[in-house]
């Protein structure tokens, strides 16, 4: 099978794309693996597949699959790359889109910059709708948060537990750069206490406008940035007391701003940054 792709980066993080909107795209999930290999295939972090959408009121849906070849609920860097190729491709000339994730609808804007800003949605804190299972767990308050107790090899890590439409485990370091990322980050991944997994982030705080960030993402491993890591991030920061909105946030393939107002429940965090092509080819894929 001949396949056309895009290939995409937000901040280093990194995306084949694949037009599904004008033909139909079935891949199993073999083949999203084979695409996503950096030696035998196009390589990525993730795949995005753009669809028609199966509700009302959006312009097109938005599916992520990791490299592993798993289905995900939301990429934040991705959605900046959606909106940028949609546009590009002659599927809209409309600077904003409302697209279809697999938890509810996101809303993403071409800025005249070329930047893109996307509304991530409002971060969610209980444990049980991340989900994070606290049975036997006694939680600590600091500030509006509450942080919890996590056996990593040993060691307990205080963690906050947000969801941004998929699961995070946040944790204040006080260097990211010398922190222990890539031996912690894939227990804390697959611990039991997260029964669908979750993607570990990793914060130093620079200043209360300013933070370095580094997420071992669920199923895909350590990624140069990770949006929807950012906005779990930046939303734990705000609620412990520790950040101020807009925060800039440094990850290794670049800076994203993230804004939001905590006084207002249900506000969406809103989260701008780059988009990049790189470069568009076809692939042959084993069926």
């Amino acid at each position: 099978m001949k396949l056309k792709f895009t290939k995409m980066h937000g901040a280093g993080n990194d995306f084949v794309v694949l037009d599904g909107y004008t033909q139909p795209v079935n891949l199993t999930p073999a083949q999203v693996r084979a695409l996503a290999d950096r030696h035998f295939g196009v390589g990525a972090d993730q795949l995005l597949l753009v669809e028609k959408p199966t509700v009302d009121g959006v312009d097109f849906r938005y599916r992520i699959f990791n490299c592993d070849g798993g289905e995900v609920e939301h990429c934040g860097n991705g959605a900046r790359c959606f909106v940028k190729f949609v546009r590009d491709s002659g599927l809209t000339d409309q600077r904003s889109v409302r697209v279809q994730v697999q938890k509810g609808t996101i809303t993403l804007t071409m800025q005249e910059n070329g930047e893109v800003l996307v509304d991530m949605g409002s971060p969610v804190f209980e444990p049980e709708r991340v989900p994070f299972a606290t049975k036997g767990l006694e939680g600590r308050r600091e500030g509006a948060d509450t942080l919890w107790p996590l056996d990593v090899n040993g060691t307990t890590r205080w963690i906050s537990v947000v969801s941004m439409g998929n699961p995070h485990a946040v944790q204040v370091v006080d260097d990211v750069e010398a922190f222990p990322v890539l031996v912690e980050g894939p227990v804390i991944e697959r611990h039991a206490r997260f029964p669908q997994r979750v993607n570990a982030g990793f914060m130093q705080i620079v200043g209360r406008s300013e933070i370095r960030l580094r997420v071992y993402e669920r199923g895909a491993g350590e990624t140069l940035a990770c949006g929807t890591g950012a906005c779990a991030a930046v939303a734990a920061g705000i609620r412990r007391g520790l950040l101020d909105a807009p925060v800039l946030v440094h990850t290794h393939g670049g800076t994203l701003t993230i804004s939001w107002d905590s006084n207002k429940a249900s506000e969406p965090l809103l989260m701008a940054g780059p988009a990049t092509t790189v470069f568009q080819g076809e692939i042959e894929l084993a069926d």
